[in-house]
Protein backbone atom coordinates (compact mmCIF):
# COMPACT_ATOMS: atom_id res chain seq x y z
CA UNK A 1 0.00 0.00 0.00
CA UNK A 2 1.26 3.32 -1.13
CA UNK A 3 1.33 6.28 1.00
CA UNK A 4 1.75 8.65 -2.56
CA UNK A 5 -0.89 10.70 -2.95
CA UNK A 6 -2.53 12.18 -5.93
CA UNK A 7 -2.24 15.95 -6.34
CA UNK A 8 -4.36 17.68 -9.01
CA UNK A 9 -4.89 20.85 -10.27
CA UNK A 10 -8.22 21.36 -8.06
CA UNK A 11 -5.97 19.66 -4.27
CA UNK A 12 -2.63 21.40 -5.20
CA UNK A 13 -3.23 24.14 -3.28
CA UNK A 14 -4.72 22.65 -0.04
CA UNK A 15 -2.20 19.99 -0.48
CA UNK A 16 1.07 20.72 -1.39
CA UNK A 17 1.05 24.79 -1.15
CA UNK A 18 -0.86 24.89 2.40
CA UNK A 19 0.79 22.04 4.08
CA UNK A 20 2.39 21.87 7.52
CA UNK A 21 5.26 19.52 6.42
CA UNK A 22 7.64 19.55 3.82
CA UNK A 23 5.44 17.97 0.60
CA UNK A 24 7.61 15.49 -2.05
CA UNK A 25 5.75 16.19 -5.52
CA UNK A 26 6.20 13.78 -8.80
CA UNK A 27 5.30 15.73 -11.99
CA UNK A 28 5.39 12.82 -14.63
CA UNK A 29 3.07 11.46 -17.00
CA UNK A 30 2.17 8.02 -18.68
CA UNK A 31 4.07 7.81 -22.06
CA UNK A 32 7.57 8.97 -20.09
CA UNK A 33 9.89 6.46 -19.66
CA UNK A 34 12.12 7.56 -17.05
CA UNK A 35 9.38 8.54 -15.25
CA UNK A 36 8.21 4.93 -14.90
CA UNK A 37 11.83 4.51 -13.38
CA UNK A 38 11.46 7.15 -10.81
CA UNK A 39 7.56 6.06 -10.15
CA UNK A 40 8.49 3.28 -7.66
CA UNK A 41 11.38 5.35 -6.16
CA UNK A 42 8.72 7.84 -5.22
CA UNK A 43 6.37 5.64 -3.78
CA UNK A 44 9.47 3.83 -1.20
CA UNK A 45 10.21 7.00 -0.12
CA UNK A 46 6.68 7.83 0.78
CA UNK A 47 6.34 4.93 2.82
CA UNK A 48 9.88 5.84 4.33
CA UNK A 49 8.92 9.13 5.08
CA UNK A 50 5.50 8.63 6.20
CA UNK A 51 4.78 11.47 9.06
CA UNK A 52 7.83 13.54 7.72
CA UNK A 53 7.23 14.57 4.26
CA UNK A 54 3.91 14.36 2.46
CA UNK A 55 4.45 12.35 -1.22
CA UNK A 56 2.53 12.97 -3.76
CA UNK A 57 2.04 12.64 -7.72
CA UNK A 58 0.52 14.96 -10.41
CA UNK A 59 0.18 13.61 -13.88
CA UNK A 60 0.91 16.28 -16.38
CA UNK A 61 -1.13 15.27 -18.63
CA UNK A 62 -4.23 15.37 -16.41
CA UNK A 63 -3.48 18.15 -14.84
CA UNK A 64 -2.31 21.08 -16.88
CA UNK A 65 -2.84 24.29 -14.32
CA UNK A 66 0.15 23.19 -11.51
CA UNK A 67 2.32 22.24 -14.48
CA UNK A 68 2.12 24.90 -16.35
CA UNK A 69 2.21 27.21 -12.97
CA UNK A 70 5.73 25.51 -11.99
CA UNK A 71 7.21 25.38 -15.31
CA UNK A 72 7.21 21.93 -15.82
CA UNK A 73 8.80 21.66 -19.31
CA UNK A 74 10.63 17.92 -18.97
CA UNK A 75 9.69 15.10 -16.53
CA UNK A 76 10.10 13.61 -14.32
CA UNK A 77 10.46 16.72 -12.49
CA UNK A 78 10.92 15.90 -8.42
CA UNK A 79 9.93 19.63 -6.77
CA UNK A 80 10.00 19.58 -2.89
CA UNK A 81 8.17 22.41 -1.22
CA UNK A 82 8.55 23.44 2.19
CA UNK A 83 5.88 26.42 3.07
CA UNK A 84 4.16 26.86 -0.09
CA UNK A 85 7.40 27.77 -1.40
CA UNK A 86 9.96 25.24 -4.04
CA UNK A 87 12.71 24.89 -1.85
CA UNK A 88 14.48 22.21 -4.44
CA UNK A 89 13.84 20.38 -7.27
CA UNK A 90 15.57 17.17 -9.19
CA UNK A 91 14.87 17.15 -13.27
CA UNK A 92 15.61 13.56 -14.55
CA UNK A 93 15.97 9.97 -13.60
CA UNK A 94 18.18 9.86 -10.46
CA UNK A 95 19.23 7.64 -8.10
CA UNK A 96 17.01 7.28 -4.79
CA UNK A 97 19.94 8.05 -2.71
CA UNK A 98 20.18 11.61 -4.69
CA UNK A 99 16.38 12.19 -3.98
CA UNK A 100 16.79 11.04 -0.31
CA UNK A 101 19.83 13.79 0.52
CA UNK A 102 17.74 16.36 -0.60
CA UNK A 103 14.59 16.23 1.31
CA UNK A 104 16.58 15.20 4.35
CA UNK A 105 18.36 18.52 3.58
CA UNK A 106 14.75 20.26 4.31
CA UNK A 107 14.05 18.51 7.25
CA UNK A 108 16.71 20.12 9.79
Amino acid sequence: MSNTVEFTDSNFSEEVEKSSTPVLVDFWAEWCGPCRMVGPIVDELAGEYDGKVKVGKVNVDHNPEVSVKYGIRSIPALMIFKDGEVVDQIIGAVPKTHIKKQLDAQLV
